[in-house]
């Protein structure tokens, strides 16, 4: 959504448009079609718990919040896969999108109008490559948590665990730029900086109540101007890119002997 258009909704149109707007990638159909989202059923509790005790020992907490049932009306609506849908209605209900179409979507009873007349929705904007929370802004010293610049490779530190939820960036990227999703990554002074998470952009007091549900992790690497410049400046390896495959090669090499070892002592670098 434009800053423009967005400073023309209320606040709760703009939290309409943007809460539903992964969903609205979702949809499929001709244009001015209705269109109903779907999403695949939840894991069992059993498995769902399994999963948590063995991969994420800091598992999501995350839950829609509670709200009226409404539908945005009169809208542009583009699904994010060529599709528009002029004079659109969408219709939320717990904190999801239920269904999408034209104007004779009917709309059930019950549920709150907004009108989007001269408003463009579109789907949520996923950022894949994002540091807010580990360097918030306006900055300040004691807040700036994305590089543990001990190592060249630091893999067994997270990112979640530097992440500041009240970072006033978090607002500013769903008000102003329609960033309803984000995978933080730690940042591009080591080579190999650490474990990523992704959130959904949404208020919390702890990042396990932003923490996306069933997403997965990744490792963050850099390779290049950044290492070398951190590293070389200080006299130590790597200070060519030469030095960061070497270094990147060698963790590798150790990473492989550590798995297919006893593991008597346990290495979180590694794992």
């Amino acid at each position: 959504m434009r800053r423009s258009q967005a400073m023309g909704l209320s606040k709760a149109a703009i939290g309409a448009a943007l809460v539903g707007a992964l969903a609205l990638g979702a949809c499929t159909g001709d244009k001015g079609a209705v269109k109903s989202a779907s999403a695949a059923p939840p894991p069992a509790k059993a498995e769902a718990k399994k999963d948590d005790a063995k991969d994420q020992p800091y598992p999501s907490t995350y839950h829609p919040y509670p709200g009226t049932p409404t539908a945005l009306v009169g809208a542009t609506i583009y699904d994010g896969k060529g599709g528009r849908i002029d004079k659109g209605t969408v219709l939320f209900s717990e904190g999801k999108v239920v269904a999408v179409g034209n104007a004779s979507l009917a709309i059930p009873e019950g549920y709150s109008r907004i009108d989007g007349t001269g408003k463009f929705v579109t789907p949520g904007v996923i950022d894949i490559h994002s540091h807010l929370g580990d360097y918030p802004s306006p900055a300040v010293a004691s807040h700036e948590d994305g590089n543990e610049m001990t190592d060249p490779a630091t893999p067994q530190v997270w990112a979640e665990h530097s992440v500041w939820p009240q970072d006033p960036g978090f607002t500013r990227a769903l008000a102003n730029g329609g960033v309803t999703a984000l995978q933080i990554l730690p940042g591009s002074g080591n080579l190999m900086g650490g474990r990523s998470v992704t959130l959904k952009n949404v208020p919390s007091r702890t990042v396990q109540g932003m923490k996306f549900p069933g997403a997965p992790y990744s490792l963050k690497m850099a390779c290049g101007e950044n290492p070398k410049r951190v590293y070389g400046s200080q006299g130590r390896s790597p200070m060519t890119r030469m030095g960061n495959f070497a270094v990147n090669r060698k963790t590798w090499f150790e990473a492989k002997k550590y798995a297919e070892g006893d593991r008597k002592e346990r290495n979180l670098a590694m794992e």
